[in-house]
């Protein structure tokens, strides 16, 4: 993804700004109106703005319940995505809060099972000793001989049905719900406790969901720095590299590696059409390069093909990475990255995690992002494009045959690991959350 342009960027700052001073509903609506319009735009801001707003709804809806918190959080994360698909960090960041208010429910009902357990009183609290040793010598009198065994429970599970102890466990534990509760998870798997916690419990429940946001907010902040600390293993000295359109991720990881390695970097710069833009974009970055005593080189995308077969390692910046391994990236990374392949260079990609997505959609051309036509052609010329249909792609699929490695802020991975980790951040039950019914909280 390319650098955030200072227009987008200030529209996001506005907007968290504008959080504290109006209603949530119309927080919402904004946010939704910015994401449709593209003021916000970028796989960072729209995660920040998505966890941002999701803080919002767990701390001032409505909700008695788990159930209730779980629909509020889905039906907001649903309008977010139907505003922007294309942005599919979107669902990923709502699938990542609804797992937190998930796990946060079983830990609640885990500890309080625990507390329940270690409160309930022992056989030998009620019955003495001896009473219990006889009871043991007479039921194994009776089996000798083959008599029927005594209809009489046992003694915890007797107790406990006159003098059941007031837990939490007994409030959190699941129960069938009424004919009337509808519930969008009751057909998807979930485990998720049904309770209808008091006051005290749901100010718990919620600070504590609201403390996991503000960890996958400071999450997202640090992944530059953390992918950024893999660069001196990937990068060696004398070696050339070649970036095509760096998102800040892929500038800091090269920034990193110029602080002890001397190398050569390719930037591969976009058509003619945005040559300017491009150039003003990428000029601080070849500006600190170059203080740092690191020999840079721009290139066209077409003429790359006279340079790969020298070129040692290609870094892309994903925008978002599909569960198949597929990358989703600027237009024109495909093309260098088959390229890479033809010649046998490493094609390393750079993602945060929250950038990687559970869903492998059927038809892969969905995910692709079209730009305004008028950047090839000018409708002025009325004739010459009438009855043409000219498209441009913003974005591109790379497949997953075509990258070899994978750096996130956890690490270097492979392909066949991406399924492990996207089972550790992710419930199966939330993977279609944007599909669910609607449902009545």
């Amino acid at each position: 993804m390319p650098s955030v342009s200072a227009g987008h960027a200030l529209d996001l700052e506005k907007y968290l700004k504008s959080l504290k001073g109006q209603p949530l509903e119309a927080s919402v609506n904004s946010l939704i109106s910015l994401l449709k319009r593209r003021q916000i735009k970028g796989s960072e801001p729209c995660a920040v703005a998505t966890a941002h707003i999701l803080l919002q709804v767990v701390a001032r809806s409505k909700w008695h319940d788990v159930d209730s918190l779980l629909i509020n959080v889905s039906r907001t994360g649903r309008r977010l995505v139907d505003a922007q698909p294309n942005e599919l960090v979107i669902g990923n960041i709502v699938r990542r809060v609804l797992g937190l208010i998930r796990d946060e429910a079983s830990e609640d009902r885990g500890d309080a099972a625990d507390e329940s357990a270690s409160d309930a009183p022992t056989p030998t609290d009620i019955v003495p000793p001896t009473s219990i040793s006889q009871q043991w010598t007479s039921r194994r009198f009776d089996s000798v001989n083959h008599a029927a065994p005594p209809s009489r429970p046992p003694i915890v599970s007797s107790y406990s049905s006159i003098n059941p102890p007031k837990s939490l466990f007994h409030l959190l534990s699941t129960s069938p719900p009424a004919d009337g509760d509808v519930s969008p998870f009751r057909n998807s798997g979930a485990s998720t406790p049904t309770w209808r916690g008091n006051s005290s419990q749901i100010h718990a429940l919620r600070s504590e969901v609201i403390d996991g946001i503000e960890e996958i907010k400071d999450e997202i902040s640090q992944v530059d720095d953390q992918i950024a600390a893999s660069a001196e293993v990937q990068i060696h000295p004398g070696d050339l590299v070649l970036v095509h359109q760096p998102s800040t991720t892929v500038e800091r990881f090269i920034l990193r590696a110029a602080q002890k390695r001397k190398f050569t970097v390719l930037i591969a710069m976009a058509p003619p059409r945005r040559l300017h833009a491009a150039e003003s974009q990428h000029t601080t970055f070849r500006k600190k390069l170059s203080a740092a005593g690191i020999t840079v080189v721009n290139v066209m995308n077409g003429g790359l093909m006279a340079y790969m077969s020298r070129v040692n390692k290609v870094i892309i910046g994903a925008r978002a990475i599909v569960a198949t391994g597929g990358v989703l990236a600027d237009a024109g990374s495909a093309a260098i990255a088959r390229a890479a392949k033809e010649q046998g260079t490493a094609v390393v990609v750079l993602s945060g995690v929250y950038k990687l997505s559970p869903e492998s959609p059927f038809d892969e051309s969905s995910l692709i992002e079209w730009g305004d036509s008028s950047t090839f052609v000018s409708f002025a010329d009325g004739p010459l494009v009438c009855g043409a249909e000219i498209r441009t792609a913003l974005t591109e699929l790379i497949p997953a045959e075509l990258v070899d490695t994978y750096i996130t802020n956890l690490g270097t991975h492979s392909r066949d690991h991406l399924s492990s980790l996207i089972s550790d951040h992710y419930k199966r039950e939330d993977a279609d959350f944007h599909i669910w019914e609607e449902a009545d909280p």
